[in-house]
């Protein structure tokens, strides 16, 4: 408000000037419309100037300005530093606007936690919140930590973290994250996590260190603005001094108004704002989607995919596993699920949850005992005194058991009771409903390799990647073989292209990490997917991938054209200056006006049609 009656009160005095015939008068409302006007420009050069950074806009400004001054051209140092004013309400206004989508995500948070504690509900910070306490929600209240209801049914609504308007079922087992807003039923949570390992905070997190990454583009322009200020400087004076010395002092007014006016134009405002607003606003279009870009470099780096990988279960397939088929040998079918199911009771890997829904019966966890997970392969077990082998193909072959190997397509479970070959479970998963049109997509966006990753067989995986149209599918790989895989892959890409991973989970985490851009699919969930991936989609939708890319093809468009458009126009305005042609007014829109239309310009990467 203050920045507007001030532009105001100088425009009035402004026309006063112009309007009165008194020379005295309309000198002296000239001077008072640029002082008020003025005012905060000249004091923030004079105070970078005492701290050593004098070759900014403020500087630049009111040298020109005060010069201008000088010579008697009035109006124009009082038009300079107006449109200036006016321009830097713009550029505050587009720049909130971009933010505005961003920070919407800060809604998310908590303010408080209403806690069980001794048989009493009391309301807390949720950082005072313990796991496994028990905290109640009602209709129309944020979800404050991570847990699973243990009591009521609800729907939730997770658009501020999804982008999603479709409400979700919560019923009894489910998990709940935090961040998202209960909205009919009054829901009973047994709470998993600490705040500060919460799925609210750690996106909080994210939001507020998104700018942290730079891009080589913004790069370039701070280290193009550090350099080309002080040279055009020392040019000024040169236009200013050289001139004069040759031609006499009588034509100092001309070439000191030249100088000044070079002075003007000179300033690198434009590029200097509009670039790091248009990538901002690129990433206030993805939150807009349900895409978490973590900084501007991965925009950069993302508009220049020439290769994605996918990781299968959770990614291209939904992660839901249900038994399909039971094949014993020499016991019964029964027998052979509740062994394998007694066997995977402490795993919560996706496997061993279908099996233990298949089997859903009470399990008797004292018969279980020497349990040995084997990273890969499969588990070990005692399971009523017998011993248990339970995985897949290679983990039988290493212990010298012989199978009836399947060819179906799904995961298979073998399995070996005693040292002997007792029969396979077949558990199969569902592709993604958006899967297909996702590979589709991905290749109409000039991404020319699309590559499958999975632990899983060789059939299964040829399997998913036939019905989607992915050609290259690399099975059977432990999460040590999918890092050398991708390292491969990495030098095998293109120069000047990138290569991105799409993963779901924590084993996914190297992975992620190795590739040039790590992107997580559903991350809110996993603990250190939201961390270690340069991308996060809120969503489940693979397809999602392909609006991140389209964002980031539109926003290095936009920083393309500004940069252009910027240095175009004072190329061109410059040599005008300093051969007397341009005038301070062509100066004043060399400057403000381009920074201006650039900055609106910027602002067109936060529309995703």
């Amino acid at each position: 408000m203050r920045e507007k009656i001030k532009i105001i009160l100088s425009i009035i005095l402004f026309i006063i000037a112009i309007i009165v015939p008194d020379e005295v008068v309309k000198v002296t409302m000239y001077i008072l419309s640029y002082i008020i006007v003025g005012y905060d420009v000249i004091k923030e050069a004079i105070e970078n100037i005492l701290k050593g950074k004098f070759l900014d806009e403020n500087f630049l400004m009111t040298i020109a300005t005060i010069g201008a001054l000088i010579i008697k051209e009035y109006p124009e140092a009082v038009m300079v530093m107006l449109l200036y004013n006016i321009g830097e309400i713009f550029e505050e206004y587009a720049t909130e606007k971009s933010k505005k989508s961003i920070t919407e995500l800060m809604d998310i948070r908590p303010d408080y936690a209403n806690v069980i504690r001794n048989g009493k509900t009391i309301k807390l910070n949720p950082a005072e919140v313990k796991i496994n306490e028990t905290i109640i929600i009602k209709p129309g209240e944020k979800i404050p930590l991570d847990g699973i209801v243990i009591e009521g049914t609800s729907m939730i609504d997770t658009k501020a973290l999804t982008g999603e308007s479709v409400p979700q079922k919560a019923e009894i087992g489910d998990e709940i994250i935090s961040g998202t807003i209960n909205q009919t039923g009054v829901l009973k949570i047994n709470v998993t996590k600490e705040f500060g390992e919460s799925t609210v905070s750690k996106i909080l997190d994210l939001v507020q260190n998104v700018e942290s990454e730079k891009s080589k583009s913004e790069n370039f322009i701070t280290k193009f603005a550090k350099y080309y200020t002080p040279i055009v400087v020392i040019i000024a004076i040169m236009l200013a001094t050289i001139p004069t010395a040759i031609m006499g002092i009588n034509t100092i007014n001309t070439w000191l108004y030249r100088a000044l006016s070079f002075l003007v134009v000179s300033c690198p405002c434009a590029l200097v704002i509009s670039i790091p607003l248009t990538f901002f606003a690129g990433i206030g279009g993805a939150s807009k989607k349900g895409i978490l870009i973590k900084g501007s470099n991965y925009i950069e780096l993302l508009s220049k995919t020439d290769t994605v990988v996918f990781d299968k279960t959770g990614t291209l397939t939904e992660g839901v596993f249900e038994v399909q088929k039971i094949k014993a040998n020499k016991i019964e079918e029964n027998e052979l699920l509740k062994i394998v199911a007694y066997a995977e009771n402490y795993s919560n890997h996706p496997i061993a949850v279908s099996i233990k829904k298949a089997y859903g019966k009470e399990i008797e966890k004292n018969v279980v005992t020497d349990i040995q997970e084997i990273s890969g392969y499969g588990i070990k077990a005692k399971v009523f005194e017998k011993d248990i082998l339970i995985g897949n193909e290679t983990l039988l072959k290493q212990n010298n058991i012989e199978i009836e190997k399947s060819e179906e397509s799904g995961t298979i479970v073998y399995v070996a009771v005693q040292g002997e070959y007792a029969g396979y479970i077949l558990i199969a998963d569902k592709i993604k409903q958006d899967a297909k049109k996702t590979i589709k997509e991905l290749s109409e966006n000039n991404v020319n390799k699309t590559i499958m990753l999975t632990g899983d067989r060789k059939e299964t995986g040829e399997y998913v990647a036939n019905k989607i149209g992915i050609k290259e599918t690399y099975a059977e790989l432990l999460p040590d073989g999918k890092v050398e895989k991708i390292k491969k892959l990495l030098k095998e890409e293109q120069p000047n292209k990138t290569l991105a991973f799409v993963g779901d989970g924590i084993n996914d985490t190297p992975v992620l990490k190795c590739a040039d851009i790590g992107i997580a699919m559903g991350g809110l969930g996993s603990d250190s997917v939201i961390e270690t991936a340069d991308i996060v989609i809120m969503t489940d939708e693979p397809s999602k991938i392909n609006d991140a890319i389209k964002i980031s093809k539109k926003t290095m468009k936009i920083v393309k054209q500004n940069t252009i458009f910027a240095i175009g126009v004072k190329f061109i305005v410059l040599i005008l200056s300093a051969i007397g042609i341009g005038t301070m007014w062509e100066a004043v829109f060399a400057d403000v006006g381009v920074t201006v239309l650039a900055s609106l310009n910027a602002m067109r990467a936060m529309i995703n049609k």
